[in-house]
């Protein structure tokens, strides 16, 4: 199948073409503002499918609004009608039923297109995309999710007027999914638009809030809530903004003659994760714990971890390897510890249900 995408190389455009790729859609045609105009011709004689994404959001003057968003779409659908009659989908936005001048020439876009379908009988795909964000959005320019996620990476003020202003959005991704399922014959239309069912209603003040949030997490080293849908994919197109210099972060190393105990991750609902590093012939725990459980994982060196249970004098042994990968549950009312047996730094990964509260630690040594 060949697919002309006009207006490629912008936000939905990239994405898109990314997301043809690895689908195996390969026979692209890439049309944008840097391409020779005569091209138009030969890929709308050869085009299966049109993504018509070129646009105009923030022009010099009013007046390229419908230059650019009723003009072009008037050129392209000319130019479709000499060669073939293949579907056509084109994206407008919400605005067009706004009286304002970008509304007013999306508008005009949606009925040239509405018109063309009554003559030649094309196939048409109208979607009236409410705001739109994700990776690769320009930031400072027209989406102020992407404005937000750019300035506060980079340490820069953000201006938010009405925090109380209720906002419709539309991640990248299921946007994307949306477009293919229309090439595939699949969309979802209600009369004669079609739209993109995952929609996210949320205020500016609490984007703002959530992106603070995903910033503070690393010093908090927590995660953010990803059983909620708009938070992940918030904090994925938070990540995407983030200065080429800062894509790490230094944890804070609680180092003895022992080797080393590093909180990684804490989650107020999943628990916590932490790194530990024993030095050859270390014993660490010999405690146990009334509610709090964990997981320990040895993922290099070797060792051995012993439980007994505080009423019993049975000891139980479990021998543990990084040559061998394997979970242990440390069960509560078990006093515990862990012995490297080797000659080289034991590591393990140990995940707690609950962070540590220092003022609720329930720990209680007891020797195993």
């Amino acid at each position: 199948m060949k697919i002309l995408v006009t207006g490629a190389k912008g936000f939905i455009g990239k994405n898109l073409i990314a997301e043809l790729r690895n689908r195996k859609y390969t026979d692209i045609y890439v049309y944008d503002m840097d391409t020779e105009p005569s091209l138009l011709e030969e890929y709308c004689k050869d085009a299966d499918f049109v993504f018509h994404l070129a646009g105009v959001n923030r022009p010099k003057v009013q007046s390229e609004f419908m230059e650019g968003n009723f003009s072009f779409i008037s050129t392209l659908l000319d130019t479709l009608k000499r060669n073939n009659t293949c579907p056509i989908m084109i994206s407008s936005s919400i605005q067009a039923e706004l009286n304002n001048p970008y509304g007013k020439s999306k508008k005009a876009g949606e009925d040239l297109l509405l018109d063309y379908s009554k003559e030649t009988g094309a196939k048409v795909l109208i979607y009236r995309f409410p705001n739109v964000f994700g990776k690769w959005c320009k930031p400072n320019y027209n989406s102020a999710v992407a404005t937000f996620c750019h300035n506060i990476a980079h340490d820069m003020p953000i201006t938010v007027n009405d925090p109380s202003v209720v906002m419709n959005l539309v991640y990248i991704d299921d946007v994307v999914n949306e477009m293919i399922n229309a090439l595939e014959g699949k969309e979802n239309r209600k009369g004669n638009f079609c739209y993109v069912p995952v929609v996210h209603t949320i205020t500016l003040g609490e984007i703002v809030d959530l992106i603070y949030s995903f910033k503070n997490s690393r010093g908090e080293r927590s995660i953010p809530n990803m059983a909620d849908e708009f938070t992940k994919k918030l904090y994925s197109t938070y990540l995407s903004y983030l200065p080429e210099d800062k894509f790490s972060y230094e944890l804070k190393m609680n180092i003895d003659n022992r080797g080393s105990f590093t909180e990684y991750i804490k989650t107020p609902d999943r628990g916590q994760v932490s790194v530990n590093i024993s030095k050859p012939g270390i014993t660490k725990g010999n405690h146990w714990h009334h509610t709090k459980n964990e997981k320990f994982l040895v993922v290099s060196g070797k060792g051995v971890i012993r439980f007994r249970k505080i009423d019993s004098d049975k000891v139980i042994e479990y021998f543990v390897s990084g040559e061998k990968m394997e979970v242990i549950d440390i069960p509560t009312g078990y006093t515990h510890n862990i012995e490297n047996l080797g000659d080289t730094d034991m590591i393990t990964i140990m995940w707690a249900n609950e962070p540590f509260d220092p003022e609720k630690p329930d720990t209680y040594y007891l020797e195993v």
